[in-house]
Formats: C-alpha cells, structure tokens, sequence
C-alpha cells in the first residue's frame, strides 16, 4: 500500500461513501473504486462491503484502518523533516574551536541556536587552534570555526565576533606584576610559553611581530598544549606568555598576573570561518543567530 492508496482507503473507511470520499479527495469516483480494488487484489481480501445503499468495514478492512493512518502520518513527517531541514531549522552543524579563549562566544552562540532553532544539533569540537580549525573547515570534516586568522583561502569567507586585547601572563612574583601595562622591550630577556600555531595563526604572528617592535627574538621555552597548560606553566615561574583577554575573564590561575600590553597593536579579531558556498541549510541558520548575536 502506497500513500496515495491509503489517503484513497482512509477516505472511503470514514466517509463510508465512495461518491463524498471522491468528493473529499477532489477525484472522481471510478478512479477511486479502482483503486480500492487494486488495494483487495493486492491483499487477496475484501476492504469493504458495498450495496447500492450501504458501505461498511470488513473486518480486514478496519485492521488495516489504523496502519494506514500510521503510514499517512509516517509520510508527513517525512515532507516536514524535508521542508525543515530545507529551511535550515533542522539539521548537523560540526563547531570548531580552541579553548578557553573562545568559550564565552561558543557558549553566546550554541545557547542563542537551541532557543531559535532546538532541532539543530550544534556539535562542538574543541582544541580546533587557528591552523588545524581552518585545515578542517577547508577539508570538509568541520563546517565552521571559531578563531584567529591573519590570512584565509579564497574559498575560505569570515566574519569578525570581536575585537581581544592582549596581556602578558607573569608570575604573581614577577618584577613587573604590579605595572599597569608592560611594553614587549621590558620582556626581552623572558622565556616564552606560547600555543601552537601556523602560518595563518594571528596570535602566534602578532606575538612575533611585537616581539620585533620590542627589539628581540624571543626563546621559546614550551610550546603548550592550550591555554590552560601555559598559564600553569606561567605560574610555576617556568616563563611569561601572550594571551587575550578572554582568556583572562575564563581561566583562573592563582599564580599569574596579567598586565595589559602597551602596544597600540595589541588587538586581534575573534572571527568564525566557513566554506565559500557551504549549502548546509542548517549552517545558514547558525551564521544566522551569529550575527545576531554579534551584529557588524
């Protein structure tokens, strides 16, 4: 039984008419006893009994009443689940992001999604840093990213969240914990803990160029795996590090002292990223409540 076969039964169990069921169907009613005939043929039993003055179930008939209606509704949720996910309020959405640093605007976004659109799985994927979050954007195997990127393909498209501010991370104990802001020259003789980077990652680029204005190459001490890591390593007295404000405002770390960089430069865009003509409907939606939440 097909659905157009049981939209066909269906009326004719209700109406217990065959001219108003045609009626109800906006058919005419030979092609409508036709196919009630064709469905008894295929389950080599009588649907109904007819007279000239009365039509009834058959006992096979009022069994199969209610698979039919099952089958009617199985059908309806299929064409809305078509129409929502064509809308964009259903539907799989991959996140990418680093960590702490992108915590606050993860969780403005993912909790904006599940009030505006509940059908929408938003899944997070997280230690996504600037170059590995946008190799798998462009790779296919995340749909968006959150990050911090000085260059991007061109089939690569942005949108900026925010604007960060940088601070030094020292030990509570450092000589210049106590400054209102530190110049990149004042730590020229540091060691560095920094977080892994790449060629399009902002904030390793940034940290290099401001080490340059301060006059040095800095050592790199430790390479750490997320912010958490270093900031430890900060406050175990093992160097100092750059980081973002977010940072500040996510992670507490005893130990550790920020101090706002001097530089006027010391700013760096928080942007999500997506591929140049992504048709997941649900992306859209996503990028949607994006710039609600942070508008341009």
């Amino acid at each position: 039984m097909d659905v157009e076969q049981a939209r066909a039964f269906i009326a004719v169990a209700e109406e217990l008419h065959f001219g108003h069921a045609a009626d109800r169907l906006n058919m005419t009613q030979p092609p409508l006893s036709r196919m009630i005939k064709q469905l008894e043929r295929t389950y080599k039993t009588q649907l109904f009994e007819r007279s000239t003055r009365h039509v009834s179930l058959t006992p096979t008939g009022a069994a199969l009443l209610g698979p039919a209606r099952a089958l009617i509704d199985a059908a309806r949720a299929a064409d809305a689940a078509v129409l929502d996910a064509g809308r964009g309020v259903t539907g799989h959405v991959r996140l990418g992001f680093a960590g702490a640093s992108t915590h606050t605007a993860v969780g403005d976004i993912v909790r904006r999604c599940a009030g505006r659109f509940p059908d929408i799985r938003v899944d997070l994927h997280s230690s996504q840093f600037s170059q590995q979050g946008l190799e798998n954007v462009h790779g296919g195997s995340l749909d968006t990213a959150i990050g911090r990127w000085d260059f991007l393909p061109a089939d690569i498209e942005r949108k900026v969240i925010t604007r960060e501010e940088l601070f030094v991370a020292l030990p509570s104990s450092h000589r210049l914990a106590d400054r209102a802001s530190v110049s990149m020259s004042e730590l020229a003789e540091e060691s560095w803990m920094v977080l892994p980077g790449g060629f399009s990652s902002a904030l390793i680029n940034r940290f290099n160029v401001l080490a340059k204005q301060g006059g040095f190459v800095p050592t790199i001490r430790t390479i750490a795996l997320d912010s958490w890591t270093m900031l430890v390593l900060v406050g175990a007295g093992m160097g100092v590090a750059v980081t973002l404000d977010s940072v500040v405002d996510n992670v507490t770390e005893p130990n550790v002292t920020f101090v706002p960089l001097a530089e006027s430069n010391r700013f760096i865009d928080l942007q999500i990223i997506w591929r140049t003509g992504d048709n997941n409907p649900a992306l859209r939606s996503v990028l949607e409540v994006v710039d609600e939440v942070y508008p341009s």
